[in-house]
């Protein structure tokens, strides 16, 4: 089976299941079943997120029942898990939306979004509407909430006074370890450095031989990974604020009275705030854990990274799928 024809066949039954399933509400005394399927430990910010907000602020109406490491979907089946009426929850990208609708890679671009405040901006803005439309019509979808991953930043070996990044253009000739697929490899290029696919286990070593001069990750993972031994400096160029849906069954949300639906909102908005402020207090606490390990941290002409890495995109085949003039509504969402 086609990929293409295998995406048919689901959003095809993602209808059937919503049809069969939208108008049977949950009876009143019996509780909705919640299952999520996520890849995350329950260790993960956003899993401690749902343990201590989600599940205890629908335990009224709701039992809900997570399931991490994968252990009852694999990676990358969840959405098809809940389109054919198997599943009623996950944390689910982007990208991998856009395997479906090519049209959400927008929101995988460098520099689309700017913040987290502007995450929520676009998420909650009407510009969002026919993407949250067309996950519910074609795949059975209802995106409840967005959940902040945090923000990469450019990791250098050179010190500040050998190199000090402030436009696009002082990354020229820098050696930038970035992940191997063409999509990461091609933001390298448009942040202006000459990006070196690399397996993450091999990184550490490169940097601490000079066979790479930087890499790019959010700071939890410059010091998970023990990047500040090799490097000195931490340029804060955040030119990708990564994010989670938190993806919740159609039929499931039809099948609930408006006052329920009202508690399982509430509660996705209350979880995605929560994983938020924690994730944000977690990066300044880590800029400062840097900072006294001797590495010098701190922001270029972000504005300059912008305008370079969005016109590349603009220019490429990677925007062919985008609405027109969207990416210009999302960038008037920002400061």
């Amino acid at each position: 089976m086609t990929t293409k024809f295998a995406r048919r066949s689901v959003m095809a039954a993602a209808l059937a299941t919503a049809t069969a399933l939208a108008f049977t509400p949950a009876a009143a005394q019996d509780k909705i079943k919640l299952r999520l399927s996520a890849v995350s430990s329950d260790t993960d910010q956003r899993a401690v997120a749902l343990l201590e907000k989600f599940g205890p602020m629908v335990s009224e109406i709701a039992d809900f029942e997570p399931h991490w490491n994968a252990t009852l979907f694999a990676q990358g089946t969840e959405l098809e898990a809940i389109a054919v009426g198997d599943l009623e929850m996950s944390i689910t990208s982007a990208q991998e939306l856009a395997t479906f609708f090519p049209e959400f890679s927008i929101f995988t671009a460098g520099y689309v979004h700017q913040d987290a405040a502007h995450q929520v901006a676009v998420f909650n803005d009407p510009l969002m509407d026919d993407f949250k439309q067309k996950a519910e019509d074609e795949l059975g979808v209802k995106l409840l909430t967005v959940m902040y991953l945090g923000r990469r930043q450019v990791n250098l070996r050179q010190t500040k006074d050998e190199l000090t990044v402030m436009t696009p253009e002082d990354l020229a000739g820098v050696n930038l370890r970035m992940p191997g697929t063409d999509a990461w490899q091609f933001l390298g290029r448009a942040l202006g450095a000459n990006p070196t696919p690399m397996a993450f286990t091999e990184v550490y070593t490169a940097l601490s031989t000079g066979s790479v001069d930087g890499q790019d990750n959010p700071l939890p993972t410059v010091v998970d990974a023990k990047f500040y031994e090799v490097t000195n400096q931490i340029v804060l160029t955040s030119h990708l604020v990564d994010l989670n849906y938190l993806a919740l069954s159609k039929a499931t949300w039809d099948s609930m009275t408006p006052e329920q639906q009202e508690v399982v909102q509430a509660a996705a908005d209350a979880t995605a705030e929560f994983a938020r402020e924690n994730q944000l207090q977690k990066e300044a606490e880590l800029g400062s854990f840097l900072e006294e390990q001797g590495l010098a941290v701190y922001e270029p002409d972000v504005a300059a990274f912008r305008e370079r890495v969005q016109t590349m995109y603009l220019d490429s085949e990677y925007a062919e799928t985008w609405p027109e003039g969207l990416l210009e509504k999302i960038n008037a969402l920002g400061n």
